[in-house]
């Protein structure tokens, strides 16, 4: 789904809702090999081998320069990189507070700051980034509306039905409007995952970026 969001941003955003309670939604690194998928047709040419079909993909967090997701990041229910509590440095991952998004084996998923994230067996998939962009239903203190730090920006929240919000601007937009974004859908608490890298396969809307390089893929499958 589209929508033309604010006046005077020139914003187009791409937006998707799932119920990952009734859907399957998944974190994705590498293949069995160990090798990174890196982007959403390298990730779906090896899903259809194994009989399994991508409904919508999107880069999903920071990454260093082998593709190592920057900071935590859960697969499957197995720790893989521990919590990133680094609190100054170059970067929007470490405009305060950052915060992470995780997946509950029964499906709930949850936006929440860093601290108040709690290691916890039913968790499934988690992924740190930052900055917050919503925190308990109000923006980041940090963002400006008349901020010209602009670029193509994606970032998940959750619904006030508990379902995903996973969204991404097809044009630069500032931090501002973009967590706007997510608190005019209701989202209490929403998280930035990337920025000019980012990239969605949502097929249903003809949208379709299989190309690009990156660290860690959330993907809806059937």
């Amino acid at each position: 789904m589209l929508c033309n969001f604010g006046k005077d941003t020139n914003s187009s955003i791409l937006f998707h809702e799932v119920d990952a309670k009734m859907k399957q939604v998944e974190f994705f690194s590498k293949d069995e090999k160990g090798i990174y998928f890196k982007n959403h047709g390298t990730l779906k040419k090896w899903l259809t081998q194994k009989g399994t079909k991508l409904n919508f993909a999107m880069n999903g967090g920071m990454y260093l320069t082998d593709f190592s997701p920057l900071g935590l990041y859960v697969e499957n229910g197995v720790k893989v990189k521990k919590m990133n509590t680094t609190k100054t440095a170059y970067g929007n991952f470490y405009m305060q507070p950052n915060g992470v998004f995780y997946l509950n084996k029964d499906g709930s998923g949850s936006v929440c700051e860093r601290t108040k994230y709690k290691d916890s067996s039913s968790i499934n998939f988690a992924t740190q980034s930052g900055p917050m962009l919503v925190i308990n239903g109000k923006l980041h203190t940090k963002f400006r509306k008349d901020s010209k730090n602009t670029h193509i920006r994606n970032g998940v929240g959750i619904l006030p039905n508990g379902n995903l919000l996973f969204a991404m601007s097809k044009q630069k937009i500032n931090f501002y409007n973009f967590a706007t974004f997510f608190k005019s859908k209701g989202c209490k608490n929403a998280l930035y995952l990337d920025g000019f890298v980012s990239r969605t396969y949502l097929p249903s809307q003809n949208w379709k970026q299989e190309g690009g390089s990156f660290g860690i893929i959330i993907a809806e499958i059937e």
